[in-house]
């Protein structure tokens, strides 16, 4: 009786250290990544004086923000000095239309080559998908050349239409690849019932597909926001993008380099796609994985 007991206690010591190991190694991983973002924050709220006195990781001998506020533009210092503020919002104005758009006609595009499919539409869809593959730089001269035709050269609309052309490849591919597992007899049963193509697609389709969408959007979004090709090339002055202006600021500072400046512009412009996976980078992986297994 003893020795079962024992060994019983063995293996639950055993399983407690090797627990204890796996959290031990996370933590340390957790850490070593964390590691910049701590450097970047407490520069962010340090004075120059601070940052020559002391050293990476040294805490603050008083927080301060006015790099924050130096860096947005609300109280910006020097000439020609005008923080990321605009820039800020044109990321915005770019980044929700952009997602919601091709995230949209993604699920259309979906949900045809799943349930809708038609002679070629295997073919098509294969060509449609080289797009996943294509490099940024490949299509500069080509879209640059659309974009005059239509009238959208260094704007905001082109780099909207940039990134919804760009980005259609993938979110179709994710809902094609989410739509093609849903029960076939759903489809069956509302055509009998005199259901259409939208109003199927409406009623009965979308109400079932939020997991796929919170994987486009969270896709969209960080690829959106984080571009800086597209901003650099097809936008000029006022239109840039918050990465572009960021690029700006770091590299054209004159005088003094302010360090604690450019660390709180640099968080300015993630927070964002921060606080998007915050809030929902948990659904993201269960939504790459909904419907992988029919039934």
């Amino acid at each position: 009786m003893g020795e079962p007991m024992q060994a019983e206690s063995g293996e639950t010591r055993g399983r407690f250290w090797a627990r204890l190991g796996i959290y031990a190694m996370l933590g340390l991983a957790g850490l070593y990544f964390l590691m910049p973002l701590v450097v970047m924050v407490l520069t962010s709220v340090k004075s120059m004086a601070d940052i020559r006195d002391g050293h990476l990781i040294s805490l603050p001998s008083a927080i301060t923000f006015q790099p924050w506020a130096e860096a947005w533009g609300s109280a910006c210092i020097g000439a020609g000095c005008e923080g990321v503020k605009n820039y800020f919002w044109n990321s915005v104005k770019i980044t929700v239309p952009a997602v919601l758009i091709s995230t949209l006609i993604g699920a259309l595009n979906g949900y045809v080559f799943s349930k809708w499919r038609f002679r070629g539409s295997e073919v098509l869809f294969s060509v449609l998908l080289v797009g996943c593959f294509i490099p940024f730089q490949v299509i500069l001269l080509p879209m640059a050349s659309t974009l005059g035709k239509l009238g959208l050269s260094q704007s905001l609309a082109g780099l909207i239409f940039v990134h919804v052309v760009y980005g259609l490849a993938f979110t179709t591919l994710f809902f094609r690849n989410y739509y093609v597992n849903l029960p076939d007899e759903l489809i069956k049963a509302a055509r009998i019932d005199g259901a259409g193509f939208f109003r199927i697609f409406w009623r009965i389709i979308l109400p079932i597909s939020a997991p796929i969408f919170v994987v486009s959007v969270i896709w969209q979004t960080t690829q959106i926001w984080n571009d800086f090709l597209f901003g650099v090339v097809f936008s000029t002055g006022e239109n840039q993008p918050i990465t572009v202006a960021l690029n700006n600021l770091v590299n054209t500072s004159t005088g003094v380099k302010k360090y604690n400046v450019d660390m709180a512009a640099a968080i300015i412009a993630a927070l964002p796609t921060l606080v998007v996976y915050l809030a929902a980078g948990k659904y993201f992986m269960r939504g790459l994985t909904a419907g992988s297994v029919k039934g």
